[in-house]
């Protein structure tokens, strides 16, 4: 069996900080969380769909608290876990009906076995649905961040899952009936600054292991201009959030 540690791409510190900052961001009446309550709604509509009453449920990710109060108006019992007080990559000691990840899963190290603990964490019958920002994702910010630093471009985004992968994934991990499908969420952005404001809104900045060094001022405007050059006649680029949703049973 190989026993060798998952590459460390990501820092558990570094997403407790953007946890932290956008707690505090979210106190300002315009703050951005239109990437969460898309994802809460989803859930809502699947679980109505399938007419799927869950008696334990955890909810992994949703500092909106909208989800664990819909579900609780539906009778569930509901506990509630962040990066602070929950690591995905170690096993979970109680057992659930439903367990619902909302943009957590996609920046553990150890995305396998997160998802094997996440399934041991399941009561027999119960269902994972794990929605993550995929790989056809912010396509404009990341070609600003080349053009930024064309001759050494430093890490500075999250590498993404895209769908055949996260099949391949849940496949892996034991998942039933296992299903992962997407869907695009396309927003209008006035410039570079306001998007990079959005993603620290709701906690979607980068926590990458090794930390870039901030872009000096060259280096940013280039990034600037970069970004708008493919602005509508309206002077906004539309950028796009492709939203996975991984749900799988145990049985």
């Amino acid at each position: 069996m190989d026993s060798q540690a998952p590459p460390r791409i990501f820092s558990r510190e570094r997403r407790k900080a953007g946890y932290r900052r956008a707690l505090v961001r979210q106190s300002q009446r315009d703050a951005a969380r239109y990437i969460l309550d898309d994802m809460v709604e989803d859930v809502l509509d699947r679980l109505e769909f399938m007419r799927f009453e869950p008696k334990r449920v955890l909810v992994i990710g949703d500092w909106t608290g909208t989800l664990a109060l819909s579900l609780r108006g539906r009778g569930s019992q509901v506990a509630e876990a962040n990066v602070r007080t929950l690591d995905e990559e170690q096993p979970l000691e109680e057992a659930y009906d439903l367990i619902v990840s909302l943009a957590s899963l996609g920046r553990v190290n150890d995305l396998p076995g997160a998802l094997l603990h996440l399934r041991a964490a399941l009561a027999e019958g119960g269902m994972l649905i794990a929605s993550i920002i995929g790989a056809g994702s912010l396509a404009n910010l990341r070609r600003a961040m080349i053009a930024a630093e064309p001759d050494r471009p430093a890490p500075r985004m999250h590498p993404l899952v895209d769908t055949p992968a996260a099949s391949a994934l849940m496949q892996r991990a034991l998942f039933k009936r296992q299903v992962v499908d997407s869907r695009t969420l396309e927003v209008a952005f006035r410039s570079l600054d306001r998007l990079v404001s959005d993603l620290r809104d709701q906690g979607l900045t980068s926590c990458l292991a090794s930390a870039a060094p901030p872009l000096g001022r060259p280096a940013l405007e280039r990034a600037r201009e970069a970004f708008m050059k493919t602005a509508n006649g309206k002077e906004r680029v539309l950028e796009r959030f492709e939203i996975l949703t991984l749900t799988g049973w145990k049985d």
